[in-house]
């Protein structure tokens, strides 16, 4: 087996994404801790930040750890890894280009897992002080003040980061609304944490154009027709992200793709080549790194012969922002879209005494029932939401009914009991609201 690579083992979410951006977010928490205990009675003095310490950590005790960890599974599982650029000849073989050469290789099956690329705008060519989210990850100082062009994952976590670890924060969001995949009420919430936190958020603005100015950025953007123009020392631009399917010979070896650039498959990511499949931000769907997983061990099982094929019955979906946010499975619109009779309980963590005890109580879990009160979806809002989502995913997953999380016995004091509490208000049965 062989991996052809262009620019690093372990692809975008391990270097400059999932997990280089969740380090920073872990950092501007620990440095808010230390800021202010106050609530707790802990006096902090003079806490200071070292952003040169925090991305030497960063980089080399959590990116290249994992990025090395999956260069021994290569070696263990006898995985031959080929840096360069590939471009297909025909559905059996690729030509691989490196600096100082090329060789062809032929294969019997192959699995395409390109990924995506971030979108560039008119009037924000990156550069210096002009990022895209790989330099935003890579900043060598927290700038003073921070423009995010789009309000999305990528933007909101960021924005969230930055403003955490000391800097003074603007979305730009060119629709009416941040974070546009999750529901109003737990949008809301981020928002109040946003306007207490340093980040202002403009709506309905259009950027234009950018210029270097006085060792920065000066954008200029539109709102209702009228011009605006904001400094900054920086400015980084998470807009979305675009497939890499261009330029590697897929229209040669007659792959089919779709009008926005992406690869049509079937439910095992075979394309219309049946020895060449696709997985992850080259497909449809959400461009979410369990996604490609998932669908790369179908892709897989697929190849050894397996009648292995996608569900995407209940995908999670998290927003490390302040609070967090998770969801799954339907919500009660999409639920009721459908013709489903739906219904939603909800359980604040305002009456959890886990959540209490954090000083951290905004939020809650919200559970997606039908007629039947099996569970179809699930949203949580609020401290542990990346952690607690799995437990919701499975249940849905599983067609659990709410009486199964109702009748499951949660350890006290846990963030967990949100879910069995809220799973008694679906039942018509609250004990602790």
């Amino acid at each position: 087996m062989t991996v052809i690579e262009r620019e690093f083992i372990g692809g975008v979410c391990l270097n400059v994404g999932c997990i280089p951006s969740k380090a920073l977010i872990s950092a501007g928490h620990r440095y808010q801790e230390a800021l202010d205990g106050s609530v707790f009675g802990v006096q902090s003095k003079g806490a200071t930040l070292d952003f040169g310490v925090t991305q030497d950590w960063k980089q080399h005790q959590v990116v290249e750890k994992l990025t090395g960890g999956v260069s021994m599974l290569f070696k263990k599982h006898k995985i031959d890894a080929i840096m360069g650029d590939a471009f297909l000849k025909d559905d059996h073989s690729l030509r691989v280009m490196q600096k100082d050469s090329a060789q062809t290789y032929n294969f019997n099956n192959l699995i395409i897992a390109t990924g995506s690329r971030p979108i560039e705008i008119p009037g924000f060519k990156f550069g210096d002080h002009v990022l895209d989210s790989t330099g935003g990850l890579n900043l060598k100082t927290v700038p003073k003040e921070f423009i995010v062009i789009g309000g999305g994952y990528i933007g909101s976590e960021l924005a969230s980061a930055y403003a955490n670890l000391g800097a003074h924060v603007t979305i730009l969001e060119g629709t009416d609304s941040i974070l546009p995949n999750f529901e109003k009420d737990m949008v809301q919430l981020v928002l109040k944490s946003f306007k207490s936190r340093n980040i202002d958020v403009i709506t309905n603005a259009m950027a234009k154009d950018s210029k270097p100015v006085d060792g920065g950025v000066e954008v200029t953007y539109t709102v209702d027709g009228k011009e605006q123009t904001i400094k900054a020392d920086d400015v980084m631009v998470t807009v979305g992200r675009r497939p890499n399917t261009n330029d590697m010979g897929l229209e040669i070896a007659g792959v089919e793709m779709t009008d926005r650039g992406l690869i049509k498959v079937d439910n095992q990511g075979r394309t219309n080549k049946p020895n060449i499949y696709a997985i992850g931000d080259v497909v449809a769907g959400a461009a979410l790194a369990h996604k490609a997983s998932y669908e790369g061990k179908i892709a897989a099982e697929a190849i050894s012969g397996k009648a292995s094929a996608v569900d995407y019955k209940a995908m999670p979906a998290v927003c490390y922002t302040d609070p967090e946010l998770a969801t799954t499975g339907m919500t009660v619109k999409e639920a009721k879209d459908q013709g489903i009779d739906a219904k939603a309980s909800k359980f604040p963590f305002a009456a959890n005494g886990r959540a209490l005890s954090l000083a951290n109580t905004d939020g809650f879990v919200r559970i997606v029932t039908n007629a039947d009160n099996t569970i179809i979806g699930a949203q949580v809002a609020g401290p542990g939401a990346s952690d607690l989502i799995s437990e919701l995913t499975l249940a849905v997953e599983s067609g659990m009914n709410a009486e199964d999380l109702a009748l499951t016995i949660h350890p006290h004091p846990t963030l967990s009991e949100a879910i069995m509490d809220d799973a008694e208000v679906a039942l018509g049965l609250p004990i602790n609201i």
